[in-house]
């Protein structure tokens, strides 16, 4: 079922200068003018080492012209290792692009924007193989094997390789364990409880000062602060996630899940001190089979606030679990499944609709952390791409900062249209998800709203540093924007 836009109500200036969304903020080391937030998104833009290009600091400068009260820049990894055209925040090497990018976005938001940057840490993840080359070069050869296919123990690893070659899928499903057969069919994945592997033993006794040094990097560029990912698909959300069944004091039960990150915090917090913001992004529910409910998700929530967390940001879903088969020589994509779909809600998806889905999960949150840390702000998020959207779910209780991607990406200007009584101009977006289809490709993000429209009389080109045009000379890297007083 399809779910229209609802019907917007656009107040006049005077209206939105005393509602709650454009109130002032406290948000640790700072003060947000407003409770507007622009969540982490990856636009592909960087080079294949994870520098800042002319491209990333134009698409962070276009955000900050609407002025958001806070401005998350994408998951930035925080190892120094080859991860494709994704920021990276591994090396002191990165510190001068990103501060160029901290400079655009004070000079464009003229000062009223507070910047956080996002950090991630992610696992390997490999590219589904074709069936030849995995079972005769990737699979590591066993007794196993070499008894699935009626050969002797002492049979050379050749022999094994090509009789496994000669069995038919459902022989072959036989043959090979569920990893093996996950492998072959999505791509190898690494999990944070597969603690026969030393590096994934010792995530424990490495994450934190990992954490640690991005984070003194970020203050060295010139952030407000840092948002941790403890969401979705990656390490520390796999860490909380009610299937880590580690046995080594950070899995199994709440208090063994929640050890790593707050540990995390605390390496970061002693590293940067008070003056800097330090928040996370967190999943409301992991929306998979045996995975964290909202009850878990505001108990961590909870001891966050207690130890000294800034704010906590609620998504939801986004999971590698239940995620789509991927084309052979494409990597699995956390967004294609049940969760994905629940993570960035579409017009498509079904009731209660798209339109503030994800709410109830920071309201729950919000009240678990606020029983005990009154001053941590949540932010929440999900479908949300209108003032009263917006404004209604501060006043109910949902959260005390409002979060919208999409609807930023759609129009970076609206929330100053909003303040400027300008409502009725806003580009709303129509919740097609065009932008996810590239990001799954790891193409340019652009949105479908903008990147093909000629400008007309009431917009002006954006200013740019950067290439106008997309890689493949199809799309305009930058919505327009309209001129503004």
């Amino acid at each position: 079922m399809a779910h229209d836009l609802p019907q917007a109500r656009w107040p006049g200036a005077d209206e939105a200068l005393m509602s709650r969304l454009f109130s002032p903020v406290r948000v640790g080391a700072f003060t947000a003018r407003t409770r507007t937030w622009v969540p982490a998104m990856v636009p592909w833009r960087s080079t294949e080492e994870g520098d800042a290009t002319p491209e990333v600091v134009d698409w962070y400068g276009r955000f900050a012209d609407g002025r958001p009260g806070v401005l998350v820049v994408e998951a930035t990894g925080i190892r120094d290792v080859p991860s494709g055209p994704l920021l990276r925040i591994g090396d002191d090497r990165f510190v001068p692009g990103l501060r160029r990018l901290v400079d655009e976005v004070r000079q464009r938001s003229a000062g009223e924007t507070r910047l956080l940057v996002q950090l991630i840490d992610f696992l390997s993840i490999r590219r589904r193989p074709d069936r030849e080359r995995f079972l005769g070069r990737f699979l590591e050869i066993t007794d196993r094997h070499r008894a699935a296919v009626g050969l002797e123990s002492s049979a050379p690893e050749e022999s094994v390789r090509e009789a496994l070659l000669s069995l038919d899928d459902d022989e072959l499903r036989g043959a090979l364990n569920a990893r093996e057969l996950e492998a072959l069919e999505y791509g190898a994945r690494e999990r944070v409880t597969d603690t026969h592997l030393p590096h994934i033993a010792e995530l424990p006794r490495t994450l934190p000062d990992l954490f640690a040094d991005a984070a003194a990097r970020a203050m060295a560029a010139g952030f407000d602060g840092v948002e941790l990912h403890f969401a979705h698909a990656y390490t520390m959300a796999s860490f909380l996630s009610a299937r880590n069944t580690r046995e080594d004091g950070y899995g199994g039960s709440r208090e063994g899940r929640v050890r790593l990150a707050l540990e995390v915090l605390s390496a970061v917090r002693e590293r940067v001190g008070h003056h800097a913001t330090v928040g996370c992004r967190m999943l409301g529910d992991e929306v998979i089979e045996g995975g964290t409910r909202v009850d878990d998700a505001a108990w961590f929530a909870a001891r966050f606030a207690e130890a000294g967390m800034d704010f906590v940001s609620v998504s939801k879903g986004g999971k590698f679990e239940d995620a789509r088969q991927p084309k052979v020589g494409a990597a699995a994509y956390p967004y294609t499944g049940e969760s994905g779909h629940e993570c960035m809600p579409t017009v498509r998806i079904g009731a209660p609709g798209p339109f503030g889905r994800n709410l109830p999960l920071s309201r729950a949150i919000r009240e678990a952390v606020h029983a005990v840390a009154p001053g941590v702000p949540v932010v929440g998020c999900g479908g949300i791409g209108t003032f009263s959207e917006a404004e209604d779910a501060i006043l109910r209780g949902d959260c005390d900062i409002v979060a919208a991607a999409r609807q930023s990406l759609a129009d970076p200007d609206w929330w100053r249209k909003v303040v400027l009584g300008r409502g009725e101009h806003v580009r709303r977006c129509l919740y097609t998800n065009y932008c996810e289809g590239l990001d799954q490709k790891h193409k340019e993000v652009t949105c479908q709203l903008w990147d093909r429209r000629d400008l007309d009389d009431e917009e002006q080109p954006a200013p740019r540093l950067g290439r106008e045009m997309s890689h493949d000379g199809k799309r305009r890297l930058l919505p327009p924007r309209a001129p503004l007083s």
